[in-house]
């Protein structure tokens, strides 16, 4: 897929709002400028007194990531903050534990409806979540992730999991693992460790309409996501990984966090760099109740002691 054919499924699949361009800091509002050093002081904590490979801030780190970008248009973020760490915490089997801080979801999230009598059974990752059903979200390996939902469902699947969306900082820390890398499995860009190329389903079964402008009902067909080279299994990307044990985090779904301003982060599969690079990539163009075919989430939760 060329450049500008990627430019133009993202100008229409994920910004049928304002679309937050990219800006180097020096010419981005100083509002941007004053977001994006926030957002590496909120991270700052997670390396104190860790001996890493790079120096904090030279290329191939997440803070040079976030650095190097800011947006055009101001839209504010809230960070979120970094839990104190916890001497010898635990997770559950499911979760990766982030530097005794917090812990968070292995895999991109799929989702169980709860019945009345409290039995579970399978949603389909194709259709976007309904409000009258009680939905669960799960990290599981080997499942196609739960797409098209929104941040507002997203969190409520976390809650009824007795788990929380992830902080935008948080999501930033379980990235860029322990050495704060710009990818989850090191300093620089390797092609097809993570699912960050594919299919442009929109402009395969859409591109009538692209003139017009895509609307939600074809950003939320069902057939998007169903179609070869389109979203991968959970984990199929085995070295898309930190070395926390966390899959998927760039490319694949896009990923909500908890800002209430609505953000999500990593990129989809049709893009990893627009909005910032890979671990510090975000896209911040959408209200939390926004959803398409690309977007997805994973939960975090505390951390608890070991007895």
């Amino acid at each position: 897929m060329t450049k500008r054919v990627r430019l133009l499924c993202l100008l229409f699949a994920s910004s049928v709002g304002a679309f937050a361009h990219a800006a180097i800091p020096e010419e981005a509002p100083p509002e941007s400028r004053a977001q994006v050093d926030a957002a590496l002081r909120a991270l700052a904590p997670a390396f104190v007194q860790k001996a890493r490979m790079l120096a904090p801030g030279v290329v191939g780190t997440i803070e040079h990531a976030i650095a190097a970008y800011a947006p055009g248009t101001f839209h504010l973020v809230e960070e979120g903050a970094l839990p104190a760490r916890l001497p010898r915490a635990r997770c559950p089997g499911d979760m990766a534990n982030i530097n005794d801080r917090f812990c968070i979801d292995r895999y991109e999230a799929s989702l169980v409806e709860r019945g009345d009598d409290g039995t579970l059974q399978a949603w389909s990752p194709f259709i976007p979540p309904a409000g009258a059903h009680t939905l669960v979200a799960q990290s599981v390996a080997g499942v196609t992730p739960q797409g098209y939902v929104s941040g507002a469902q997203a969190e409520r699947a976390c809650a009824a999991a007795h788990k929380r969306l992830c902080q935008p900082v948080e999501w930033r820390a379980a990235c860029g693992g322990s050495q704060g890398y710009a990818y989850p499995y090191g300093p620089t860009h390797v092609a097809g460790k993570c699912h960050d190329t594919g299919v442009a389903p929109m402009l395969a079964l859409h591109a009538a309409e692209l003139k017009t402008g895509w609307g939600p009902a074809a950003l939320n067909d069902p057939r998007l996501n169903q179609m070869e080279g389109s979203v991968a299994k959970t984990g199929a990307f085995s070295e898309c990984t930190s070395d926390y044990g966390v899959y998927d985090m760039v490319g694949n779904l896009d990923e909500w966090t908890a800002d209430p301003n609505g953000t999500f982060q990593g990129g989809f599969w049709l893009d990893t760099d627009l909005h910032g690079e890979a671990c510090a990539y975000r896209t911040i163009a959408h209200d939390f109740g926004y959803h398409d075919y690309s977007t997805g989430f994973r939960c975090c939760a505390g951390v608890a002691a070991d007895k």
